[in-house]
């Protein structure tokens, strides 16, 4: 890997030679902007607006534009006369836990590689002092013209360093947050750590970017001449009118997606005494159809008990539902009444 920056670590009176090296790269597809009609590319000249002529690199400078429109221009000798101490050095300023860094301010990524022999010893000081304190290292540096706020840390038997924000570059979360009063239950949460306890863990190299595979299964069936392949339309999710189904559904297909392994468990919590809500109508609705449902099926079983025993049926209140009983259980009092003769005739 070629470096992008040569300089050294500053660590007290130690002064490490290093060098930076690129520790990410985007594998993303990129498109080339072309003329509709006949596929001729389309390209970006710089332009003097005001002698309208295109101009070379070596005629293009710096400037700042003021807020009346106004360009100062600023020269490189400019630049350099600016107190930039760490311009070539990595000047580490504190070491601190690594769970004070935000991962809000965490940047692009550099692996740091000793330059040489002798910064091999200095190396593996400041690595192992790293790993044995689980610390890691502020530490401020200029790159591509100006100075940055860094992170090291170790990953593995490299040191790494993180680019940092400032602090004053991560924006407040002021309005972002639900403005509206909402009340979880436990039983939602119950359900959302099954989820999470269903789903588990996953090895990170296992995820890999589907869209930029399909995207270049496109461009090959283009380039071949043939049809690009159709991928089904993604399933629409729709609004969530209740969330303790969805929360259920959620958890049973995430067991049969992992073939119904797992520790988590679900377990049916309408019926631990879940209070009513007043919000919730539609559940509230089904709820009590379902408990109509119950209290009729234990009635029709405990008047087929009492015929059994040949006790006094109870009247009913309703003369066409006598009749509908009365058609529906003809055979059983027929059936009674011939033990009854029977009983009759050996007393």
């Amino acid at each position: 890997m070629r470096s992008i920056w040569n300089g050294a670590i500053s660590f007290g009176l130690v002064s490490i030679p290093i060098k930076l090296v690129n520790a990410t790269e985007s594998h993303a597809v990129s498109f080339r902007q072309v003329h509709s009609e006949d596929n001729g590319r389309i390209r970006y000249r710089k332009v003097c607006e005001l002698e309208d002529r295109e101009v070379t690199q070596s005629e293009i400078g710096k400037a700042y534009e003021g807020a009346d429109g106004e360009m100062i221009p600023i020269t490189e000798d400019d630049l350099s006369h600016l107190p930039l101490p760490t311009a070539r050095t990595i000047e580490i300023v504190a070491f601190v836990p690594a769970e004070r860094i935000d991962p809000l301010q965490m940047d692009a990524a550099y692996y740091i590689a000793a330059a040489g022999a002798p910064a091999a010893k200095p190396y593996t000081l400041l690595r192992e002092a790293l790993k044995r304190s689980h610390k890691v290292a502020i530490a401020k540096f200029a790159l591509r013209g100006r100075e940055r706020l860094g992170m090291l840390r170790v990953v593995g038997d490299v040191i790494v360093l993180h680019g940092l924000l400032w602090p004053d570059e991560v924006r407040a979360p002021e309005g972002v947050a639900p403005d509206v009063d909402v009340t979880v239950r436990d039983q939602e949460l119950d359900l959302a750590d099954a989820l999470m306890d269903t789903l588990g863990e996953v090895d990170l190299d296992d995820l890999h970017d589907e869209y930029r595979e399909a995207l270049e299964e496109v461009i090959a069936a283009k380039a071949a001449g043939e049809t690009p392949p159709e991928t089904p339309a993604p399933a629409d999710g729709g609004k969530v009118l209740d969330l303790m189904a969805a929360l259920e559904k959620s958890v049973r297909e995430a067991r049969e997606a992992r073939g119904g392994e797992g520790e988590a468990e679900v377990r049916n919590l309408h019926g631990r005494g879940t209070p009513k809500e007043t919000g919730a109508k539609k559940s509230t609705a089904t709820t009590g159809k379902a408990a109509k449902k119950t209290a009729s099926a234990r009635k029709s079983t405990s008047k087929a008990g009492e015929s059994k025993q040949g006790k006094q049926p109870a009247k009913s209140t309703s003369k066409a539902a006598t009749k509908k009983s009365t058609a529906k259980k003809a055979p059983a009092k027929k059936q009674t009444a011939k033990k009854a003769a029977s009983g009759k005739r050996s007393a």
